[in-house]
């Protein structure tokens, strides 16, 4: 078997690994090597940014991961699509930015100081190349395009706001500015009319350097032990078996399915488990794969008086339209996100921060087949969606491999709406979407309401809605969750995985709870700071 040695074996080139891959090589001392188990983003519905929808189930760059069913779904399993080629998820997700909350920061800080949000501010600036309104809370020399797409975002999104002004809620124009809360325009990673992942904001501009080396469709099999230490990794690659040794350490940044997914597989999890697969126990911890998180939402579908974006994207002369204006002038709708309108608002005043976020999107799509995605070709006739998902769920889900061989996905049972608190949240949430389109702005574009079908806001209607309906945000995390107490936690603050020398995991899975929002944000804050703390403790 072909042995080489580096200094940092990364598994995964996606919104954490490329950002280790760029920070790691950046001193010409360092040899890199980077695993990532998809090939190119070199695809045009990967840069086009509302190409996701093609994306969404697309093998050659997706995971395509399915839950077992779920009982809080009515035993419904849920589609987890997750990137599979470099960027990873950033590659082909809907681009919003959302650092998170003051607050979410506080709880990681309690389970692992350091980790506040007096700490995590300064990292935010660094990344940030902030395309918006000059603010001294936001970076603008950073590597990570970040665009206020106030200005051309559908003219429907306006009526959104004005209704959520009607609603009595709040208005925002940076919620990640000062001040989270309130009705906003969602910030989007993108320059130039293309998307920015971290495959072209980290990793690109760093593989001119000769000490960085990167293997696609590379598939990491187990993390290699001695003496309590991780020395290396073997991996799959052009058909056969390798071993890469690591002098430094191996670092594992391939999202909250696959890293603890890897750890199980070398060793390194709940004993029964393991050895109910014939895995010899090399660190006994039923905290990996535990801790499952992810933010579920709820969707309200109208049918409206006006044009929304239905009537752009699905004619075939405005398909043309605005196909020839993305590719000679990358701009117009698809250089953005269909998830246009939103933010973040509390259910009650007494709380210390929001606690349910809002989508607008001004398209609809009531005639997709299942599994699918169609962005691109709406609804016939004038539609528009108004969603909500509570921002810090408290039930918690877990996943487990199946079998020794890495090419098998684990299983995944996310516990959605497991606890009363998530599901009376739920309830506020779907209430308060009907308040918001009640209001004279909304309520003078309806036609009429497509879901829910029915008109009931009891308890029991609303809980069935959500369990027949409810979807992923895709939001995974939390499944190696970094803390002090190693007894309670897979990491420590300084991401080294307890009891284990020279491993870290860098990715969604060390979050100790989900944050407000989406998540690739702070999943790039992690790796920027980690990156910070592996080489100062290298020196």
């Amino acid at each position: 078997m072909e042995t080489e040695d580096f200094d940092y074996v990364i598994v995964g080139s996606g919104s954490a690994g490329a950002v280790l891959a760029n920070r790691l090589s950046a001193d010409p001392g360092n040899r890199v090597l980077v695993l990532e188990a998809g090939g190119t983003d070199r695809r045009f519905f990967i840069q086009m940014p509302i190409g996701y929808g093609r994306t969404f189930h697309d093998a050659r760059v997706n995971w395509r991961y399915h839950t077992e069913p779920v009982p809080g779904l009515n035993g419904r399993p849920s589609y987890w699509p997750r990137g599979k080629v470099m960027g990873g998820s950033s590659s082909i997700n809907a681009m919003v930015y959302v650092r998170g909350h003051p607050q979410d920061f506080s709880d990681w800080a309690a389970a692992a100081p350091g980790w506040g949000w007096e700490d995590v501010a300064p990292a935010y600036r660094r990344l940030e190349c902030w395309e918006g309104p000059a603010s001294p809370e936001r970076g603008a020399d950073g590597p990570l395009a970040v665009r206020d797409i106030a200005d051309e975002v559908h003219p429907l999104c306006g009526v959104y706001l004005a209704a959520a002004r009607e609603a009595q809620l709040p208005y925002t124009p940076d919620y990640n500015g000062a001040e989270m809360e309130g009705a906003s325009i969602y910030q989007i990673t993108t320059r130039g009319g293309l998307r920015a992942s971290t495959a072209r904001c980290y990793l690109r501009p760093a593989m001119t350097r000769p000490n960085l080396a990167l293997r696609t469709h590379a598939l990491a099999c187990e993390v290699l032990m001695e003496e309590g230490r991780a020395t290396g990794l073997r991996y799959r690659w052009r058909g056969q078996e390798r071993v890469a040794r690591a002098r430094a350490s191996v670092v594992l940044a391939a999202g909250a399915i696959n890293s603890p997914q890897l750890l199980q597989l070398s060793g390194i999890g709940p004993g029964d488990l393991l050895q109910a697969h014939g895995i010899e126990t090399r660190r006994h911890n039923v905290h990996v794969g535990a801790h499952l998180q992810d933010h579920l939402g709820l969707d309200h579908l109208y049918e409206a008086r006006v044009p929304t974006l239905n009537q752009v994207l699905r004619p075939w002369l405005g398909r043309l339209r605005v196909g020839l204006d993305f590719v000679f002038r990358r701009r117009g709708p698809l250089t953005l996100s269909i998830n246009q309108g939103g933010g973040f608002v509390r259910s009650s005043p007494e709380l210390r921060a929001p606690d349910i976020q809002l989508y607008f999107s001004p398209v609809s799509y009531t005639r997709a087949p299942p599994g699918t995605r169609p962005m691109l070709l709406p609804d016939p006739f004038p539609g528009f969606l108004l969603g909500h998902s509570p921002c810090r769920p408290t039930s918690e889900g877990h996943l487990a491999i199946r079998s020794p061989d890495p090419t098998m996905a684990p299983a995944i049972q996310p516990n959605y709406l497991d606890t009363e608190e998530d599901r009376a949240l739920m309830r506020t949430g779907d209430r308060m979407l009907r308040r918001i389109a009640e209001t004279p702005a909304l309520s003078g574009i309806i036609a009429r309401k497509i879901l829910p079908e029915i008109d009931d806001t009891s308890d029991d209607a609303i809980d069935d809605y959500a369990r027949n309906h409810g979807w992923s945000v895709f939001h995974a995390c939390g499944t190696c969750r970094m803390g002090a107490d190693p007894e309670a936690a897979v990491t420590d603050p300084r991401l080294r995985v307890h009891g284990v020398a020279g491993l870290r995991v860098v990715d969604a899975s060390a979050f100790p709870n989900i944050t407000s929002g989406n998540i690739n944000a702070p999943v790039i804050m992690l790796a920027e700071r980690a990156a910070e703390m592996i080489l100062a403790d290298h020196r």
